[in-house]
């Protein structure tokens, strides 16, 4: 017990730097795997019989969420205690490798590896709040990190059952045991006779500057995948007409979502927030979520026009190429704060709608005029954005 708690003395009132740590970027570097796996995914779902399209198209979301959570929740950690402690940094190692277990399994977890990727997942899930309990006993955060537990615990028992039972099922537990998740981080995870959702009596701060800067990193691992997915297509069979106008699309689009991410403020306001205490947005996670799947469709979409440039077009892949940019709008939209002296800016709202009026007549156009029109209304929306807002160097995104 001595050892115990000298062990992890300190961790509950320690402090995480404004900076993310090198390890951080170690473990971001198996989502780009991951990432990858997703994206092959959505590809597959894109060329198998249009009757189960939206199953599929529910698998690849769910295990999407499911990737999101680990890495949000462990951001979320890093940003609460110091990861430069080598009890974070040993958590935050073994999360890594369970992370990609579960990368590994990806393609196989609604079937033979279904139990193999509940049990993984479970176990860091459940194992996060377990080491929390276990390290801050007789700290103010122990009952929270004990609600937490519960909340996991009972998603936990549901994916073991979905990874047991298979078939329909596997989809059902699985779907109810991620909404469980979900609704408990977005709820502060509370339950009766252990204290309300309230954090802040507890003691409870989280750096706002790094929680910031791990999105930006994420966000820039996820824009990765628009190049990896267009430069491979690319590089096999080699440079055409059709795959060089789909490579130039793909990168202007690549510019138009890291301008847009970085650079777009709402006028009069810097998006960058300072000092440390509880006012993330709770829609902060949710957003990044909105973002980086909105890049993956892009990426995919754009990839599978340069593999099979010839018309006609599918329809799936029309809502694909479009529908990625308007999920990535919307979810910058929301990582604007909401006040009243400073309105939201118009000009994502105005992308979303050109997106959306433009998307239907696409089917009737070759795919890599598709992929053109895609690029030239996000420059057309980047540009705009410029214009709206006078402002000089790059800055964060509100959180």
């Amino acid at each position: 017990m001595l050892r115990r708690a000298e062990f992890f003395r300190g961790l509950g009132d320690s402090r995480s730097p404004s900076s993310a740590t090198v390890l951080e970027l170690l473990f971001d570097i198996v989502y780009v795997f991951a990432l990858a796996r997703l994206a092959g995914r959505v590809a597959d779902d894109l060329t198998i019989v249009r009757h189960t399209l939206l199953s599929e198209a529910g698998q690849t979301v769910l295990f999407f969420t499911a990737l999101w959570m680990i890495w949000s929740l462990n951001a979320l950690l890093s940003s609460t205690y110091d990861p430069r402690r080598p009890e974070i940094q040993a958590f935050l190692l073994v999360t890594m490798f369970g992370t990609l277990v579960l990368a590994v399994t990806l393609p196989q977890a609604f079937g033979q590896r279904g139990v193999i990727f509940a049990c993984t997942y479970v176990v860091i899930q459940v194992g996060r709040p377990l080491f929390l309990a276990f390290a801050l006993r007789g700290h103010a955060v122990h009952t929270f990190s004990l609600r937490v537990l519960t909340w996991h615990v009972a998603s936990g028992v549901l994916w073991i059952s979905g990874g047991i039972s298979g078939g329909l099922g596997r989809g059902v537990f699985w779907t109810i045991a991620l909404a469980i998740e979900m609704i408990g981080a977005a709820t502060t995870y509370p339950l009766p006779r252990m204290g309300g959702p309230q954090l802040t009596s507890l003691g409870v701060s989280v750096s706002q500057a790094h929680l910031a800067e791990r999105y930006n990193q994420f966000f820039m691992i996820a824009l990765a995948e628009v190049v990896l997915e267009a430069g491979a297509a690319v590089s096999f069979p080699g440079f055409s007409t059709e795959g060089t106008i789909t490579l130039v699309a793909s990168f202007v689009a690549v510019v138009s979502f890291w301008r847009i991410y970085f650079y777009h403020v709402r006028s009069g306001r810097a998006a960058t927030p300072s000092g440390e205490g509880i006012q993330l947005s709770r829609y902060a996670s949710y957003s990044l979520l909105l973002i980086v799947g909105g890049i993956i469709c892009t990426a995919v979409g754009f990839g599978q026009i340069i593999e099979d440039p010839h018309p006609p077009i599918d329809w799936a892949l029309v809502a694909i190429v479009f529908g990625g940019p308007v999920l990535f709008l919307i979810g910058r939209s929301f990582l604007e704060k909401d006040s009243r002296d400073a309105p939201r800016c118009r000009a994502l709202y105005y992308g979303m709608v050109a997106l959306a009026v433009a998307a239907p007549p696409m089917v009737l156009l070759p795919p890599v005029a598709v992929a053109a029109v895609a690029a030239v209304i996000l420059a057309g929306i980047t540009a705009y954005d410029q214009r709206a807002h006078k402002r000089g160097s790059e800055t964060n995104p509100t959180l």
